[in-house]
């Protein structure tokens, strides 16, 4: 029976691949949604199926449906936004862009590493929780990443630490990754452990993670990094990161920073659970 079933999964899967998306269609009235609860139809093989955005092994299994959705019909310009603020910042600050090594959390289908690659950054490695974000890049991007893993960072095996180790990576970023459950505080301070010290950081958050009140954890820990001098913040900047369903701006936060010093077991311990 295990073996029908994992015959059944890859049957529906060689049917997202071989699929092309033939129309989008957006809700005509929607109450108080929201971001991470949005959604569309689309038409498949003359066939309606209801894709909620943040379920993105879903939305990855269409070859082009990423991009279209989120790019062309919500107007989400992040990936671009957030490497050309850290190639501007870099070079602001005596560096390049060609000496960089870059581990891209959150990759996704790789749109990320695509821009960076673009910009002449010589060195990325990608990582995600979800298999299906490593297929999107094998079979989209094949060229983008020297190597991509599929893990979790809160719990991340000794093998596959000491590989991102190796890497001697010293820039960190994380676009439109973190927030809404995706990345929890404890994966996104193990992943800016794993980069060189002194090292770069480029992420972006929805700007109301970062007010006082947030309680996803994130405007604590970033505070926290900053006080304690783990990390500088050099670029605060706020911008539209896409429009929502109904049109609504959506506006996010994006950072760029050094990494000063090393994050200590004390630190990483007490985010346990968040």
């Amino acid at each position: 029976m295990q073996g029908l079933a994992t015959d059944v999964v890859w049957q529906h899967r060689l049917e997202r691949i071989d699929s092309k998306v033939e129309d989008i269609r957006f809700p005509d009235a929607v109450d108080c949604v929201d971001q991470d609860e949005e959604s569309c139809e689309i038409v498949v093989n003359g066939e309606k199926r209801q894709i909620r955005f943040h379920d993105y092994a879903d939305v990855f299994g269409f070859p082009g449906l990423y991009e279209e959705l989120f790019y062309e019909h919500l107007e989400c310009c992040s990936p671009s936004y957030i490497s050309n603020l850290l190639d501007s910042v870099v070079r602001e600050y005596g560096g390049r862009l060609d000496e960089l090594r870059v581990l891209d959390v959150g990759a996704g289908n790789g749109m990320v590493g695509d821009e960076l690659q673009d910009l002449g950054v010589p060195s990325i490695v990608g990582i995600d929780i979800i298999p299906a974000a490593k297929e999107a890049t094998n079979r989209d991007r094949p060229d983008v990443y020297d190597d991509y893993l599929v893990a979790d960072l809160t719990d991340l095996p000794e093998t596959e630490e000491e590989k991102l180790r190796r890497t001697d990576a010293n820039c960190l970023t994380t676009v439109a990754a973190l927030g809404f459950g995706d990345i929890p505080p404890l994966a996104f301070a193990k992943a800016l452990d794993l980069i060189a010290t002194p090292g770069w950081l480029a992420f972006n958050l929805k700007e109301t993670f970062l007010r006082e009140q947030d309680s996803s954890g994130f405007s604590r820990l970033i505070r926290e990094l900053n006080r304690d001098g783990y990390i500088q913040t050099l670029c605060y900047r706020r911008y539209q990161h896409r429009v929502s369903i109904t049109g609504e701006a959506l506006y996010y936060v994006a950072v760029v920073a050094r990494k000063l010093r090393d994050l200590d077991n004390d630190l990483l311990e007490s985010l346990q659970g968040e």
